[in-house]
């Protein structure tokens, strides 16, 4: 029986690369994005175009509306960063992953698939509590035993293969796994047509990541 997957694909550098190797792994994906009131809709867009070209079984787009609670330079009328900040910074989004994850955690359960893949990470960041290998390890514990599949014996894992990997280390394993770079849009403030701004977290992480892996930086800029 074909092991199923589904990959949380925002259309950004990380979850694409979560994407190849959840296919690299052998499992038979299932991509799903989330349109929950963020700033710009590019990232969509990326996320379904990146989601057709790997081949995923069913890529879906969820709406939520976490603009309605703000918080977050994302989803509320607060500037976006340029330069670098202390602490937690303010794009961090109230409980956008726990939401994410429980979603898919629906969805996987709906599937009988084993696993969820996630792409976040914990050495390049910005320092949100949400992607800490803690709170990864505390969800998967969550959703076995909150589900009707993990009570009759079928386990589902939270998977977070780049949760250890230095930004150029990403780079390197999505390169050699052919992915396209410059058909991802990671930027917080990116533009109508996806190109970055080249100064927020995001853009600095990114950027650095090509530099570090010693390739040739393919991001579109504004």
């Amino acid at each position: 029986m074909t092991k199923r997957a589904v990959i949380l694909l925002s259309g950004g550098l990380d979850s694409v690369t979560a994407l190849a190797i959840a296919k690299a792994e052998g499992y038979e994906c299932f991509s799903i994005s989330f349109d929950y009131g963020q700033r710009h809709k590019t990232e969509l867009l990326a996320a379904e175009n990146l989601a057709k070209k790997a081949g995923v079984a069913s890529h879906k787009v969820i709406q939520i509306d976490l603009r309605a609670i703000g918080g977050s330079a994302l989803t509320d009328d607060i500037d976006v960063p340029e330069t670098e900040q202390q602490g937690i910074p303010i794009t961090y989004v109230p409980a956008r992953n726990t939401v994410f994850l429980s979603i898919a955690l629906g969805w996987a359960e709906v599937l009988n698939a084993e696993a969820i893949f996630v792409g976040v990470n914990a050495v390049d960041y910005s320092g949100y509590p949400d992607c800490r290998p803690e709170f990864i390890d505390a969800f998967e514990k969550l959703a076995n035993l909150a589900t009707k599949s993990a009570v009759e014996g079928s386990a589902i894992y939270i998977k977070a293969p780049l949760m250890y990997l230095s930004k150029s280390e990403i780079v390197k394993r999505g390169t050699e796994l052919g992915i396209d770079y410059s058909e991802t849009v990671s930027c917080y403030q990116a533009d109508a047509q996806g190109r970055a701004c080249g100064q927020c977290d995001s853009c600095r992480f990114r950027r650095q990541g090509f530099i570090d892996a010693g390739l040739a930086d393919p991001t579109r800029y504004q």
